[in-house]
C-alpha cells in the first residue's frame, strides 16, 4: 500500500506538462511572462541606499513608468554617464556609488519629473 501511494504521488508530480521537445514540432519554448511597469504617480524617485550591501553606497532610481526594455536602455545610459556599474532589478535601477546629482540632471534633461528621496 505504501509503495502504491508513492507511485501515485510521483505520477501526479510528473503530469504538469513540462514538455521540452516534440518530434512533430521540434523544440518547444515556454512563453516568458512579461513584467509590467509598476503603476505610480509619474515621479521618479532617486535615493541612496547602503542597507544589505555591506556599507557600499548604491543610488536607486524607482518610479520609472516605461517598459522593461526602456528601463534597460535608461539604465545603460545612466551607467555610461556616471562611469560606474549598475543593474536593473524588479524595475528599480541601481547605479553604484553616490551619483544622485548627475542622475537627477540627466533625467530632468530627458523630460522626467524627478524627486530626491531619503537622506
Amino acid at each position: 500500500m505504501a509503495v502504491m501511494l508513492s507511485i501515485v504521488e510521483i505520477m501526479t508530480g510528473m503530469n504538469q506538462n513540462n514538455l521540452v521537445y516534440s518530434t512533430g514540432t521540434g523544440r518547444i519554448t515556454q512563453p516568458k511572462a512579461q513584467s509590467e511597469a509598476p503603476k505610480g504617480d509619474g515621479i521618479i524617485r532617486i535615493r541612496r541606499e547602503t542597507k544589505g550591501r555591506k556599507g557600499k553606497g548604491v543610488t536607486t532610481i524607482s518610479g520609472f513608468m516605461g517598459t522593461q526594455d526602456e528601463a534597460k536602455k535608461l539604465c545603460t545610459q545612466l551607467k555610461k554617464i556616471c562611469g560606474t556599474g549598475g543593474a536593473l532589478k524588479n524595475h528599480v535601477i541601481e547605479i553604484q556609488g553616490d551619483n544622485r546629482d548627475k542622475i537627477k540632471a540627466t533625467l530632468e534633461k530627458l523630460g522626467h519629473t524627478v524627486k530626491m528621496a531619503g537622506g
